[in-house]
């Protein structure tokens, strides 16, 4: 095999990472009411397009508003009831979840977390569209956001969906 191809697919046989359940880690961008843990980024496995992790949200836990940035987030319900309350039409809208739901966020959408059981958890698997974890906290998820407003004065509202829920 010659010099040159053993270069060409180098790229292509680069090792596969494992990040163990037991050893995520804290190192992440917070928001008050839940902890996120950091299984996959730029920095911690060397990502260049994925962000993945997972939150926990403690019983009777309300998370603070806030917002993802430029990132798409999809949410898939280990475990627990969270909900996801964000704003539709001026009113807020939640989405109660079970075990198995995915939830997508789409970016700059203010949005909360919260877990209305007083004794059962909830967990979160987390992936994002960008390398490292971004969260933007929100004094309320009325706070104007210019990038959400430029986001759909050119491809039309994003929106939290959910295809079987109800306002």
């Amino acid at each position: 095999m010659s010099a040159e191809l053993d270069c060409g697919t180098a790229a292509w046989h680069r090792q596969l990472h494992h990040s163990d359940h037991d050893h995520l880690s804290e190192d992440t961008a917070q928001t008050p009411g839940m902890r996120r843990y950091e299984a996959i980024s730029g920095k911690r496995n060397g990502s260049r397009k994925i962000w993945m992790g997972e939150s926990r949200i403690d019983p009777g836990m309300v998370s603070g508003d806030h917002h993802h940035g430029e990132a798409e987030t999809g949410i898939y319900v280990v475990s627990g009831h969270p909900v996801f309350v964000f704003l539709e039409n001026g009113e807020e809208r939640r989405i109660e979840t079970r075990p198995g739901d995915y939830v997508y966020v789409p970016p700059y959408v203010p949005h909360r977390e919260e877990n209305p059981s007083p004794d059962e958890g909830a967990v979160v698997v987390l992936a994002r569209s960008t390398q490292e974890g971004i969260v933007v906290n929100l004094p309320s998820l009325r706070a104007h956001v210019p990038e959400l407003d430029a986001l759909i004065a050119g491809s039309g509202p994003p929106a939290l969906a959910s295809s079987d829920e109800t306002p």
